[in-house]
């Protein structure tokens, strides 16, 4: 069922949470919603679930208007990043309740909970209560429950946020195959760029209430299309700096000066905001790369890799580095930037020269 949103507004307190949005989720697809806390992405899922009315526009379900439809017409399942089971019932009991609700056959109720528990390998657990189980697989009744009730549209808040690392990634890797082929709508809002990547789909990218932008994944990863996109795509934080254009070049605040890329040759001479993520700095020096000085602030070493806070040139920027690097904080240090690989922004945070 594809899912449109038409110039949809939420506006609660004298406040605008919600700016007007269109958008298409696609169905059949992962529909991901990108962004920080509090960039819209929980209001809009209430609002696609009925849960909240909006201020302005409409929401349509296929070809009908589903703008003023009650949360019980909508035919939607919710998962929260809580793990919300009912802690007296079994997990059987958990999973059929859409079922029992909707009056199904006592047959059917058992052939889809069974099938659903065998997908998301739950079969051994059915007659246990969830709190004899993990917390992985508490959450996992809860998208059974979401399933099995074949909702046309399932929305996904955070719903791996309170797991550990290693059950994060086990299910996030599983998430795409259980809803595959189920001709379902899924909309899935996380704070985590890695994530999105990883489920792959569409990704709309939220700043403070307004989609930014909204496309392929991958691409709009690639090439966001302004700052608020970028940063929403950059964990560690986007670092930024404001350089001026004269000629031929591009000018840092104290005098640090590199030639410009070919796609910015041409741009008008002034101010501009420069935009790279923190993997795209490097220890290595090669040839037209920026050569960076600075003192490094703090060194972390996480796993396989190494954080690097360092100053230089009035700025305080991250770097992230693949292996452990042995730095410590206060050591003199040159990181080096491919100016290639970097975002050029003007005033107005709109990209400028985007190289495709």
């Amino acid at each position: 069922m594809e899912v449109r949103l038409k110039d949809l507004r939420k506006d609660e307190g004298g406040e605008t949470w919600i700016h007007p949005t269109s958008l298409t989720f696609r169905s059949g697809a992962f529909n991901i919603l990108l962004g920080e806390t509090l960039s819209g992405k929980t209001t809009l899922l209430r609002l696609l679930a009925g849960l909240e009315r909006p201020s302005g526009g409409e929401i349509w379900f296929g070809d009908d208007n589903a703008t003023d439809w009650p949360v019980r017409r909508r035919n939607i399942a919710m998962v929260y990043q809580q793990f919300i089971n009912y802690p007296n019932w079994r997990v059987y009991d958990n999973i059929a309740s859409p079922l029992k609700i909707a009056g199904q056959s006592r047959a059917e109720i058992q052939r889809r909970v069974r099938e659903v528990c065998e997908l998301l390998q739950l079969t051994p657990f059915l007659q246990r209560r969830p709190s004899e189980l993990s917390g992985g697989q508490q959450q996992r009744i809860a998208l059974a429950r979401a399933l099995v009730k074949r909702a046309g549209l399932i929305l996904l808040d955070e719903p791996l946020a309170n797991l550990d690392y290693k059950l994060r990634e086990e299910l996030r890797e599983e998430l795409p195959g259980m809803f595959a082929g189920r001709g379902t709508t899924v909309v899935y809002a996380t704070t985590e760029p890695g994530e999105a990547l990883l489920l792959g789909g569409r990704t709309a990218a939220l700043h403070q209430g307004r989609v930014c932008q909204y496309g392929e994944t991958f691409e709009v990863f690639k090439n966001p299309a302004n700052r608020a996109a970028a940063a929403a795509f950059s964990d560690p934080p986007l670092n930024c700096a404001g350089v001026e254009k004269q000629g031929g070049d591009f000018l840092l605040a104290d005098g640090l000066r590199w030639p410009a890329p070919p796609r910015h040759r041409e741009l008008a001479d002034g101010n501009y905001l420069l935009g790279f993520r923190s993997h795209q700095l490097s220890l290595r020096e090669a040839d037209a790369h920026i050569r960076l000085d600075g003192r490094i602030d703090i060194s972390e070493i996480s796993g396989s890799e190494s954080i690097l806070h360092f100053s230089a040139h009035g700025h305080h920027w991250v770097c992230q580095l693949h292996g452990v690097h042995k730095i410590s904080p206060g050591e003199r240090a040159q990181l080096y930037l491919d100016p290639q690989k970097c975002f050029l922004f003007d005033s107005g945070g709109e990209r400028v020269a985007a190289n495709g």
